[in-house]
């Protein structure tokens, strides 16, 4: 009895051994396809993202167009330092009837932007033809605030004035919230992104990386909590 007894632990064992063994080795199989599941899929996202950001690019203007469609009013989003006398000269030169300045710090005036701005007539469009936005703290704000004042003076077709690497988001935000209305981009190009090789300079680099990433949280709406001023809080504008 005990002979058989040992028999039968002894062809046991083996079987045991074999099925330990086969756990192992499927344990390490499925390891193995975990981590090239994910290698895999983070490669692919890496080129999705890489070929998202050679289109992104793509979009940015490198030079400031030579002819400029004419629209019936100018919205420019404050940040750069041409937009505001672009946008003016835009509107002195007839490519529209009213201009939007959006994102104005509120503290900031009219008398304030005037001996400010280099323009000779910049007292008469200011008086005539300027209106000022002190609501928007960020692109979305900027959105927010002209699509109230497109609706309420009823245009039509508006001609959009920020910089170049910001417009692909601006355009974004603001047909999203005005889809009737027609939007005409007028792109402020700086000195470093004429540059035939902008990439090489990695301020520009960091810039368009980050706006590149502002952009794709815009396109899947992950928005900023707060896009405009409450009723009587001190605006802080963002980008």
């Amino acid at each position: 009895m005990v002979a058989v007894m040992s028999l039968s632990n002894g062809a046991l064992a083996p079987r045991r051994a074999e099925k330990e063994a086969r756990r192992t080795s499927m344990g390490r199989t499925l390891l193995r396809r975990a981590v090239t599941l994910v290698v895999l899929l983070v490669g692919l996202a890496g080129v999705a993202g890489l070929a998202g950001f050679l289109v992104f690019t793509a979009q940015i203007a490198a030079r400031e167009p030579s002819s400029v469609k004419k629209a019936d009013a100018i919205v420019v989003l404050t940040g750069g330092a041409a937009r505001i006398p672009d946008a003016l000269a835009l509107l002195a030169e007839g490519h529209g009837r009213r201009l939007l300045i959006t994102g104005v710090n509120p503290s900031t005036s009219s008398d304030m932007l005037r001996e400010s701005l280099p323009q000779s007539d910049a007292d008469r469009l200011i008086a005539c033809c300027v209106d000022l936005g002190h609501k928007a703290l960020n692109t979305l704000g900027n959105a927010i605030e002209a699509s109230e004042w497109t609706r309420s003076q009823r245009f039509r077709s508006i001609l959009v004035v920020t910089s170049s690497w910001h417009m692909p988001r601006a355009m974004l935000e603001l047909e999203r919230a005005l889809p009737e209305v027609e939007f005409v981009p007028y792109p402020v190009v700086s000195t470093r992104m004429q540059a035939e090789q902008w990439w090489r300079d990695p301020p520009t680099l960091k810039l368009i990386l980050k706006e590149y990433l502002k952009y794709v949280m815009a396109a899947v709406k992950i928005r900023p909590a707060q896009a405009v001023a409450a009723p009587g809080e001190q605006a802080r504008v963002g980008p």
